[in-house]
This record gives C-alpha cells, structure tokens and sequence, in this order.
C-alpha cells in the first residue's frame, strides 16, 4: 500500500482550478472526444471493428474519470489501484503514444497539404517535404503545423477549444457532404463478399486503428478543465463514441459500395472515390478539410499529452518545473513545448514507420488497464462516489480486458519490438530520475508560474 497514492490527494489536486476557470463545456468535450477519434482511421473498414469494440472501453473510462477527475488518466488510476511502478509505466506509454502519434499524423498532413497545392500550380520544393532519411531536409510543414497548433495551446484552453471547434465542425460537415454525393452512387454487389479477408483479417485491421480512439484518452485528461465534469465528462464520451462509431460505418458503407474495396487501398480514399465518379469539385472540398482535419487531431493529442506531462510531474516522475501552470492562461505550457517540441522534431527529421508502431501497442496497453483499474477501484474504494458507473457489475470490465488482449496478439512483431524499446529507456530514465524525486505526498502538487 505504501507505493500506493492516496485518492483523497489525488482528488484534492484535480479541484486546484474552480469551476469558473474550467472552460471545457459539454459541446466542447464532445467536439474535442469527435475531433481525436475522426482521423485517418474512418478511411478503413476495419475501423467499424474497433469502433465497436472501444465502446465497451468508452465505459471504463467514463467511471473512472468521473470518480477521479484528474488529468493523469491512466497514470493516476495505476497509481491509486496498483503502485506507483506500475503508474509510471502507464504514463510513460500514454506519452510515447501521444508523442508518436502527433508526429506521425503531422508527417502524413504534409502529404495532403503538398497534393492540395499541386492542383492549384503550387510545387513546394521536395526537399523540405521530407525527412532526410527520404532525401530530404526536413518535413517543414509538419514542424510549422505542430508548432502552430502548441501556440495556440499555450493561450488557454478558452482559445484553443474555438479552434477545434471550428475544425470538427467543418471535418463533419465535408463528411456529411461525401456521403451525400456518393451515396446514389452505391452498387450493392460491391459489398459481397462482406468480409473478404475473414475474421483474422478483420481482427488484424482492428487491431492496427485501434489508436485512433485514444480520444477517449484525450478526453479523460481533461478532467481538469470540464465543467461539471462528473455530469458533462460521461456523456461526452458517449456521444463522442455514438457520433464517431455512426461516421465510421456509415463512409465504410458507402465508400465500398460505390468502389471495390480492392481499389481502396490509397492514401486519400474519400477523395479517391468522388473523383472516380466525377466530383472534382467535391473531391478538393475534401482534400482541403483532410488539411483541417487533421489539425484538429494533432490539437487532442497535444493537449492530452501535456496534461499527462503535467501530471507525472506533480508527482515527482518528472522534472517539477513541467507541472506549473501559466499564471495568465491557466496553461501547463513548459509541458504544452515539450511535447509539441518532441513531436515536431520527430515529425520533421524523423522516419515515423516505426515508431508510430508504439501507438498499436501501447494504446492497447493502456486500455486493458484501465479496464482493471475499474475492478480494482471497486473493491479497495467501495465507498467512494461514483457518478457513473459501468453497469451489469465487473462483467463489461472483463470483456474489455479480453477485447483488448485479443487485439494485442494480432499485432506485428515489430509493434511489440518498437514498443519494448520505448519501455527499455522508461526503465533508464525511472531508475536515474523518478525513484528519487517521487512525490507521494504531493506536496509541491498545483504550484503556478
């Protein structure tokens, strides 16, 4: 018990802002929980699969970041239920996982920015499109977006969530408008066979975009920005889920039935299928919210990833400077640069192919935890409020657990090597930093600029 946190601290530290300095409403935490799950992963099928199969991961987290609304996510949870080992480990993942993930949507952004601009006569120069390990210099689009996107971070949440807002909404709208067009275009005989690779196929794909609903992740580490969070938080899980998961089938559906899935296989596939039906016009309209939309993923995930920054650094895992909020903005904006600064280095010098391999591991990881961190909160805090609560007892925590262990062996061996790797230089860093300046007491907890 002794490497255990106290959960009385660890709730005492995610009321250190008022309600009034809160920002994050209910439309909010839905649009940003939308924003983070609706990426690259609604091109694929496979992505219906994990849609579905993260709702029951959606409830976990929904309990627990009601009971303990902080924003360390997985992290705190690990150490309230399990240690303070096992927290560092999960927080840790959850950092590699963001950081990677951030500069591997970012490289890919710079692929649609470059063929938007080419159908318009504009060439940027090859070599500051690409890491130098693909002949280039540097990816400098990714670095400015990256960049961009952690500025207008560190003006405060009230800033940034008009931004992301403005994203998703127009992310929704062009998605609304390809189904639309494309749906009169649907031939029913494009859908038999309805799962051509089988069932391994369709667990393998779910297995390799289950990341893309680390929105539910994103979500919990705002915590401590919601407003009415035990209320407003579950619900924008849920719809955020509902929304997403709809999205998800609904452009699978309509996307291989107006083509063979066989011709799918593209880097932009929405745009794919209305330019082979003749909406050219509708097919820029796309390409051009693919740009945004992307933006508005790269915003979740640095966010989340500096709310995790900021919170195993109030409890000594790192530097303590990295939890301190600006005084103006109400901000943890060192940890906001740190993780942008990661991010941007990697997504401009970098080959991403495999360290964006840390994201299918890790994120599968960390939601089999969280998963037990239900049970285990359960029956060592039975009395502690629950605004929401998983329902039908420790049943749906279970079947999450084995959901994502499924998941987890249909993943590549150079996923878990990747994986391993980023765990060998936690164990380095635990070892030469953490385990002399943890803070289990949280004592310099909530210290501002």
């Amino acid at each position: 018990m002794k490497n255990k946190i106290d959960v009385n601290k660890v709730l005492k530290n995610a009321s250190i802002k008022s309600e009034d300095e809160r920002s994050l409403g209910l439309f909010d935490l839905s649009i940003l929980g939308i924003g983070a799950m609706i990426g690259t992963g609604i091109l694929v099928l496979t992505g219906i699969v994990a849609a579905i199969a993260s709702g029951l991961i959606g409830l976990c987290y929904s309990e627990l970041s009601t009971t303990i609304p902080n924003s360390g996510s997985a992290y705190i949870y690990a150490w309230v239920t399990i240690g303070q080992v096992m927290a560092f480990f999960a927080g840790w993942t959850l950092l590699g996982v963001y950081i990677t993930t951030t500069a591997t949507v970012a490289n890919g952004w710079t692929g649609y920015v470059h063929s938007f601009l080419a159908e318009f006569g504009v060439h940027l120069p090859k070599i500051f499109l690409a890491a130098p390990s693909a002949g280039g210099i540097m990816n400098l689009p990714a670095i400015i977006m990256i960049l961009f996107i952690t500025l207008v971070l560190t003006k405060g949440t009230s800033e940034s969530k008009l931004l992301n807002n403005i994203l998703v909404i127009i992310k929704l709208t062009v998605i609304f408008l390809f189904i639309i067009v494309s749906v009169k275009h649907i031939r029913p005989a494009h859908w038999h066979p309805f799962f051509p690779y089988g069932g391994h196929g369709i667990m393998v794909g779910a297995s390799t975009v289950f990341f893309t609903f680390l929105g539910f992740d994103a979500l919990a580490t705002s915590a401590e920005d919601a407003k009415n969070v035990q209320r407003n938080l579950p619900r924008a899980i849920i719809i955020s889920l509902v929304v997403s998961t709809a999205l998800y089938v609904a452009v699978s559906l309509v996307m291989t039935g107006v083509v063979p899935y066989k011709d799918l296989n593209v880097a932009e596939a929405m745009a794919f299928v209305l330019l082979a039906k003749g909406h050219t016009l509708t097919a820029q309209i796309v390409s051009a919210e693919a740009i945004l939309g992307i933006m508005a993923v790269v915003l979740a995930f640095v966010y989340a990833g500096a709310n995790i920054t900021m919170a195993m650094s109030r409890g000594g895992f790192l530097p303590r400077r990295l939890s301190h909020l600006n005084s103006k903005s109400h901000s943890p904006n060192r940890a906001l640069w740190l993780n942008g600064l990661l991010a941007a280095i990697l997504a401009g010098f970098m080959d991403m192919r495999n360290l964006a391999l840390i994201a299918n591991v890790g994120s599968l990881a960390v939601f089999s935890l969280i998963s037990l961190a239900v049970i285990l909160l359960r029956k060592q805090q039975p009395d502690l409020p629950r605004p929401f609560k998983v329902p039908f007892g420790n049943v749906l925590p279970i079947l999450s657990i084995i959901v994502c262990v499924v998941l987890m062996l249909n993943i590549t061996l150079p996923a878990w090597i990747s994986y391993f790797i980023w765990l060998g230089i936690g164990v380095l860093f635990y070892l030469g930093y953490s385990v002399r300046h943890i803070d289990i007491d949280q004592e310099h907890a909530g210290e501002a600029e």
